[in-house]
């Protein structure tokens, strides 16, 4: 039988009579069909009766390390490794040829051997999740475990693994959860697996490891600083988005510059106003952890009728941000005048906040008369806020807050760096 020698995991050659074919032996269920993952990560299925030979390149490296062998030396510093699924926490899975979750310090160490030279790695799995899958309860329960690990004194810094979709939601939650915290957090993800040649993955985590232990301590958003891998970019939890579907420096900092440059050598600090580590352990109490899920997120386009906003009160919700064009507009004239529908859902108890499409620069109502209309209807301009960090503050301060004046204050208030007030050359 041809390739009787191979199993899953090995990198395997196949034979046919029109081509060579080198990958990972996958488990087949299909009896007469050979299953190969190509070095591009996509899957090949080749009909055995088409093969004439089957060579092993490589067989699959077993890890020697078992779990017990992963207990704290108590000579290095702790790092809580708080995973919650993604990219970054996934590994080709032989059997079936998709992915599957690291859960485990030794899974971790087979790919990441690095960052266990660094610190000792506590790895923590709240739940294992997509990003596209997580919403506000998610961000509560990494909050939680979160500040188990600042308020442990001997947990030196925080990593939490997570996917990129919506990872910058996930930053800003934590960003506004721990506006001044005693350690670093960090946040870190990859765009390709970790048994992928190309994958960003073991630079992203050995730079967030780095951060982990540095004298920042903020929330911030760690990732590679260009295609290469060569360096990486600390970026601040409430000024990032992901720009791209599939680079590997996907996250730029936006209207804002990174906190800081890492190598594998150095830290390069870049911005000197962050905040340092705290001496003591800071407190944070049960009720910091609240959300307002009534909350939406709208884009204006042209001609877009504003009874969106009728119909989210309808529903009961108590905010909205709006994401408007320009310095701050939508329709004011006409048909679908979106003035007289604001100042009624704002009369009814509705918050309603601006954001700018362009995502770069900020607004302005006072340059052109819509903009002071509608400020002066009730729309609180969020300057140079971005329309996603915008939505998780207004979720996270209408959960703890009633008053109208009081929410509003707190909106404008610069709680997490969410607002730059020196804006400069930040335009990509």
């Amino acid at each position: 039988m041809k390739g009787k020698d191979a199993n899953a995991g090995d990198l395997i050659k196949v034979k046919t009579a029109k081509e060579e074919i080198e990958g990972i032996l996958i488990e087949s269920y299909e009896s007469g069909v050979v299953l190969v993952k190509l070095s591009n990560g996509y899957n090949i299925g080749v009909s055995r009766e088409n093969i004439l030979d089957i060579k092993v390149v490589k067989k699959a490296e077993k890890s020697e390390k078992k779990e017990a062998e992963f207990k704290l030396s108590h000579k290095k510093p702790i790092i809580d490794l708080i995973m919650t699924g993604g990219t970054i926490s996934s590994s080709l899975d032989v059997k079936t040829g998709g992915v599957k979750w690291l859960t485990s310090p030794a899974e971790l160490f087979k790919f990441y051997p690095e960052i266990f030279e660094l610190a000792d790695i506590c790895v923590i799995n709240p739940f294992m999740k997509s990003s596209e899958n997580m919403d506000s309860e998610d961000w509560i329960r990494i909050a939680k475990q979160v500040k188990k690990s600042l308020e442990d004194e001997n947990v030196k810094g925080v990593i939490v693994t997570h996917g990129t979709d919506f990872l910058h939601y996930s930053s800003a939650a934590l960003s506004f959860f721990f506006p001044k915290p005693n350690k670093p957090i960090v946040l870190t993800y990859s765009q390709r697996s970790s048994d992928r040649g190309s994958s960003d993955a073991e630079l992203n985590l050995y730079c967030s490891a780095k951060m982990a232990l540095s004298d920042v301590a903020e929330v911030m958003l760690v990732g590679h600083a260009n295609s290469s891998d060569d360096s990486c970019v600390a970026l601040i939890g409430t000024k990032v988005r992901k720009m791209h579907s599939s680079r590997r420096d996907t996250f730029k900092p936006i209207n804002s510059s990174p906190i800081a440059k890492i190598t594998r050598s150095e830290i390069e600090i870049l911005q000197g106003d962050y905040n340092k580590r705290g001496k003591a352990n800071e407190k944070f109490d049960s009720d910091n952890f609240v959300f307002e899920n009534k909350i939406a997120l709208v884009k204006f386009y042209p001609g877009q009728s504003p009874e969106i906003l009728e119909h989210y009160l309808s529903l009961g919700y108590r905010g909205v941000v709006i994401e408007m064009s320009g310095l701050g507009h939508v329709i004011t004239e006409g048909t679908n005048n979106w003035l007289p529908i604001i100042k009624k859902v704002v009369e009814k108890g509705m918050i309603v906040c601006a954001a700018a499409q362009t995502i770069y620069g900020r607004l302005d109502p006072l340059v052109y008369s819509p903009g002071r209309e509608l400020e002066k209807a009730g729309v609180i301009y969020l300057k140079d806020m971005l329309s996603e960090t915008a939505f998780v503050k207004l979720g996270r301060v209408l959960g703890k807050l009633k008053d109208k004046d009081e929410i509003k204050k707190f909106m404008l208030e610069n709680i997490s760096k969410e607002y730059n007030d020196r804006l400069g050359n930040e335009f990509i």
